[in-house]
């Protein structure tokens, strides 16, 4: 056998090696999740940019600066292309400019009912949810999830217990049973006693508004991202929205909502980033948003979160739905 031979078979039997490790050490960290990461978008690593540059958008570069620009709410119209469900988009303005908007549904629990569903295998993005649940009038991203894609938080799906049962929830919880939905202040009760004869619950975190009618996130952040939230209005109906951009930090997302005129009495953060997609379906009205943004800012070092399909959708393993009774 050749010299040449030698090595490359050499070389051959040491990438079987690595692949196989690598592999190994895949699974063992994110198990399926983490292989459909690589195969579906390539993975996910962050860059270093500064606040001005033109791979953030114009929203980003905007909250980026000193001081960030106050904001407004456009003009709301609300169309309901179905008794007790609602749509409409409120439009974030400053000095008379759009730096974002808010895709809204407002949804009367008497009419509709929710659920959370878990996908942990990490396939599972806004079009294949669409598929998977063709009676769904609504899709939006749920609350957090662990480096396997299940939940990281209290759950219960259609009766079924998920996520960790020995856990300190100090924020809010969405709540459903057959015949109503709730978003409850877990200030005042534990998750377990509020999760009491659910059907479908979930702890997430910050709550924007708490039931006392004050913000409740009391740390100042730079850290801009897709957001999603969950609240209850004033006439008890349940209020979701998704952020177009990512103008919004969450000390000055509740602060927005707290000040906007959605009279929301209590508001949930639900998780954020690229996987913050929204599809509405009912009665000739559809809406799909595939959302895209997340960067964490120290000063003035912007850690933007990129992946190495740029076209690729996220996989969303925890969302909230919302379908005919």
């Amino acid at each position: 056998m050749s010299v040449v031979r030698k090595l490359l078979l050499g070389l051959t039997a040491a990438l079987v090696i690595v692949i196989v490790a690598g592999a190994g050490w895949l699974w063992q960290v994110a198990g399926a999740y983490g292989f459909n990461s690589i195969l579906r978008r390539g993975g996910t690593y962050w860059i270093t940019v500064k606040p001005d540059d033109e791979r953030l958008s114009d929203s980003m570069q905007l909250a980026l600066k000193s001081p960030v620009p106050s904001v407004q709410p456009g003009p709301l119209a609300w169309q309901q292309p179905e008794p007790g469900f609602e749509v409409a988009e409120l439009p974030v303005l400053a000095d008379g400019r759009e730096v974002d908007r808010i895709f809204l549904s407002r949804i009367d629990p008497a009419r509709f009912r929710f659920v959370v569903h878990n996908a942990p295998k990490g396939d599972t993005g806004i079009d294949e949810w669409e598929y998977a649940l063709p009676k769904a009038v609504l899709i939006v991203n749920g609350s957090y999830y662990d480096t396997h894609g299940r939940p990281d938080t209290p759950f219960i799906s259609e009766g079924i217990a998920l996520g960790p049962q020995q856990y300190d929830a100090k924020a809010g919880a969405f709540i459903a049973d057959a015949n109503s939905a709730d978003i409850r202040d877990l200030t005042h009760q534990d998750w377990q006693s509020a999760f009491a004869a659910s059907t479908n619950a979930m702890v997430s975190y910050p709550l924007l508004i708490g039931d006392d009618g004050k913000t409740h996130v009391n740390v100042k952040s730079r850290w801009l991202a897709n957001r999603t939230f969950v609240a209850k209005d004033g006439s008890g109906r349940i209020v979701i929205g998704t952020t177009k951009e990512a103008f919004f930090s969450l000390d000055r997302l509740a602060e927005f909502l707290k000040a906007s005129p959605l009279d929301l009495k209590v508001a949930l953060n639900l998780d954020g980033g690229p996987i913050a997609c929204r599809s509405v379906r009912l009665n000739g009205y559809s809406q799909k948003f595939y959302a895209r943004w997340e960067a964490q800012v120290d000063d003035d070092n912007v850690k933007l979160l990129r992946w190495p399909i740029p076209q690729a959708t996220w996989a969303m393993p925890m969302v909230l739905t919302v379908e005919h009774r």
